[in-house]
């Protein structure tokens, strides 16, 4: 147990076990459950955990209860890795009230095989539960990044729980940059759902916040002003940095030498930021990550079987599917006999909003060329254009 203020508490656990979230993003660092506990006339836990780590969960709640019955949970987020406690509470608190939203209400029953008669109360948009000193106000957020999601402002001590809002990779007790795992974390988990996010942070911009309790990741006590502006940059889809991402895929090795001698080209051009991603060894949520994060991309990959090495294909559906946009991008295709995937590519990126393809796109036929590198000087010359 920590004391977040003297009447709040964190419950929550670390799980340094999984290495997989959502079976599929990298956790070098884990990833914490946050739970927390309002101490007031009337007691309240907000949220619960994943039911890998709720053995532990229910130590901390236990003995920060010291023997008192809560009389209400709140679930702001019915993901299994936030609901995955309920029912285990329930059995242990058959007294306790459950507070949800109303779509939350509804899906409720797919997550706990408990029976919930008489325990759910259904809170509306803006409705305030008085707990005594506290008062919980309640703001809902549908897709970010489900539909049931709400957040929860607490009066009081000005604290606003942010549901999966602002969280993080990571466990409590690792010190790492939260500027990097909360944008993979975002753009991830949350970043297709842009526009829901903006509407939130129109409601949030009418509270007196102090500070955020995410369920994930760290407490945000200070400069919270620096961690709102980086999600409403995120949100609306803005470039956070001037650079460029060079993202490559290579069979045998020679779109790889292109593309480092591009980077290198670039480089001698005055651009400060070069970040150079080989697709097939390296996090694609990584890279994902930092194509939303600069303003320039430039994609290489060869043509394979008539079309686009898998890789590249894969990232490119990936880039659609979290609403990649406002950003100026160029293209290097390589293939030996008939080289198909610059096409392609732009095809994918047509589908994208607001992309400028930048040329020209550079062709390479098996090796880089005298022809080749005139063709990426030039397209360096365009790509480091201002204004």
């Amino acid at each position: 147990m920590e004391k977040v203020t003297e009447r709040v508490h964190y419950v929550g656990v670390d799980d340094k076990t999984l290495d997989l979230f959502e079976s599929q993003y990298v956790l070098p660092n884990g990833i914490s459950y946050n739970s927390y506990i309002i101490h007031d006339e009337k007691t309240v836990i907000m949220d619960a955990v994943d039911k890998r780590m709720v053995k532990e969960w229910l130590e901390n709640v236990k003995k920060d209860l010291d023997g008192r019955e809560p009389d209400y949970l709140v679930v702001s987020h019915l993901e299994p890795d936030h609901s995955g406690g309920i029912e285990a509470l329930i059995d242990i608190y058959p007294n306790m009230k459950i507070i949800v939203s109303q779509v939350a209400g509804n899906m409720i029953p797919q997550f706990i095989h408990r029976d919930l008669k008489d325990k759910l109360v259904i809170v509306k948009e803006g409705e305030v539960i008085d707990l005594g000193d506290h008062k919980l106000q309640f703001f809902m957020a549908p897709m970010v990044h489900w539909p049931e999601v709400m957040v929860t402002y607490e009066q009081t001590e000005k604290i606003l729980f942010s549901a999966d809002g602002f969280g993080k990779f990571g466990t409590l007790d690792v010190e790492d940059d939260w500027d990097c795992e909360a944008r993979r974390y975002y753009f991830n988990i949350v970043g297709r759902f842009g526009a829901q996010v903006q509407a939130l942070l129109k409601k949030a911009s009418n509270l007196d916040i102090k500070m955020i309790c995410s369920l994930h990741g760290p407490i945000l006590k200070e400069n919270l002003e620096y961690y709102i502006n980086k999600y409403d940059i995120w949100s609306s889809y803005k470039p956070e940095d001037s650079g460029i991402l060079i993202a490559y895929n290579s069979i045998h090795g020679n779109t790889e030498e292109a593309v480092l001698k591009l980077a290198q080209i670039l480089k001698e051009n005055g651009e400060e930021k070069v970040v150079v991603s080989n697709l097939a060894r390296e996090d694609m949520a990584e890279v994902l990550e930092d194509a939303f994060r600069y303003d320039r991309m430039i994609l290489a990959s060869p043509t394979y079987d008539m079309s686009l090495f898998p890789d590249t294909e894969k990232f490119l559906r990936r880039l659609k599917h979290k609403n990649y946009q406002n950003r100026k991008v160029a293209i290097i295709q390589n293939g030996s006999w008939a080289p198909a995937s610059g096409k392609l590519m732009k095809d994918l990126f047509s589908e994208m909003k607001n992309i400028e393809i930048v040329e020209p796109m550079v062709t390479i036929k098996t090796r880089m060329t005298e022809e080749t590198e005139k063709q990426m000087e030039e397209l360096v010359k365009n790509i480091c254009k201002r204004g």
